[in-house]
């Protein structure tokens, strides 16, 4: 009976999901290339336009409350990921990579800087900033990457893919706990290959778990057309943001975008919205128009009132949008930020830290609590294995993890810290 209740559960979860966008707990959340020696080094000044926007008019206000860290190559000559580079990356290189991601007043650290510098500016922005990391992919085959415990790891066994990847996230998370990064929420980790591939099945699903058993959410970002997007749930991710893929070539018409939007829609995920360096509005054969049309497409398929967006701005545009002084540069900026800030007072400041449901009620999480506040008939919580927990109780106390919570007739899958 418990089997047959959980199976309905999860049905009614997912043709619920399938029915509009995905709100994660990151609203806007900015991509971050970082790592590389080709990438900027990522000080607090080359991290201020992502933490702060400050409009034509001299006023300045928070801009981002989320960001993602990662890298998928080094110089384009060593890959942290299958493709990204004419190498497979070694463990040494892994290693490199975390020193990168915490390097003293740099990356991390300098996020924190800066988020502090502008609290004694603007006061306390009544939200924690989080942090989403990039964990490298395996190389299937790959058999120099090296050795953990005295034991050489085999890229063709799926099992020390696994273990080097858990190694990896074990690094992150020390690392993370141990830098005092106080403004910083660590909240997850990206998979950083955009598509599915038919060489790893399962890969993702042991990394989920494993992420899961740490409290943390599993993030992807698929490009359009990539295998096994709208499966994205299937594979273990919690959030994913669909790749429209339109700025970039020309040839791609204006309803790419609606397209993208109702692929989003019907698949219950985010948008990312994408610009790079040909958006400048002075240059010859400027792509200005086509990120006027992203704005336009997120506005008309109501993106901006019922998702959440990740944002590629490549790997330096948006710090040389924030330094141009062409009217027309400003303006576009302006535009975007102020969707953000609405954004950010509708689902942060209104009072709303979890998606949104039908109902008048919200189901709300904090450190080892979930909590239901609003008027309700019945009340139900149970793990993922279907053990139920709890029953008409408002709040309970609960270790990290994802629960399902029924309101009334209302499923939702929650995560607690």
């Amino acid at each position: 009976m418990k089997r047959i209740f959980l199976i309905v559960i999860l049905a009614v979860l997912t043709l619920s999901a399938k029915a509009e966008y995905a709100r994660d707990e990151i609203v806007d959340m900015a991509l971050v290339y970082q790592g590389s020696t080709h990438r900027p080094e990522w000080t607090v000044d080359e991290l201020t336009p992502y933490v702060v926007h400050t409009y034509a008019d001299g006023k300045t206000d928070w801009f981002f409350d989320g960001f993602l860290f990662f890298d998928f190559t080094e110089n384009n000559q060593i890959g942290f990921g299958p493709g990204y580079g004419k190498k497979a990356a070694t463990r040494a290189d892994w290693e490199w990579l975390l020193g990168r991601i915490f390097a003293k007043d740099k990356a991390l650290d300098a996020l924190n800087q800066c988020i502090d510098k502008y609290k004694n500016i603007l006061g306390d922005p009544k939200f924690k900033h989080k942090l989403v990391l990039g964990v490298p992919t395996t190389v299937t085959g790959q058999q120099d990457w090296g050795s953990l415990n005295g034991n050489v790891l085999d890229f063709r066994s799926q099992d020390d893919q696994v273990t080097a990847i858990k190694w990896y996230i074990d690094n992150l998370i020390e690392n993370f706990n141990k830098a005092n990064l106080d403004n910083l929420e660590l909240v997850g980790f990206y998979w950083i290959v955009e598509s599915a591939k038919a060489d790893m099945p399962g890969l993702t699903n042991r990394v989920s778990e494993y992420i899961h058993e740490n409290g943390k959410k599993f993030y992807w970002i698929p490009h359009w057309g990539a295998v096994d997007n709208m499966n994205w749930k299937k594979l273990g991710f919690d959030m994913a943001y669909q790749q429209p893929n339109h700025f970039f070539d020309t040839n791609v018409l204006d309803n790419r975008l609606n397209d993208a939007c109702r692929m989003a829609r019907t698949y219950n995920m985010g948008l990312e919205l994408e610009f790079d360096y040909r958006v400048f509005h002075e240059l010859p054969n400027s792509h200005y128009s086509r990120l006027e049309t992203y704005l336009k497409a997120f506005e008309d398929n109501a993106v901006y009132e019922k998702s959440s967006i990740a944002y590629y701005t490549g790997t330096r545009a948006l710090l040389d949008m924030a330094l141009s002084d062409v009217p027309e540069n400003k303006a576009i900026m302006d535009r975007m930020a102020r969707h953000v800030a609405e954004r950010r007072n509708r689902f942060i400041y209104g009072g709303v830290d979890s998606p949104s449901t039908d109902s008048k009620v919200l189901v709300l999480t904090g450190k080892n609590t979930i909590e239901v506040v609003g008027e309700c008939n019945h009340i139900q919580v149970f793990a993922l294995d279907g053990t139920k927990l709890s029953e008409n109780n408002k709040s309970i106390t609960c270790q990290p993890g994802i629960y399902i919570v029924v309101v009334d007739e209302h499923t939702q899958k929650v995560i607690v810290k």
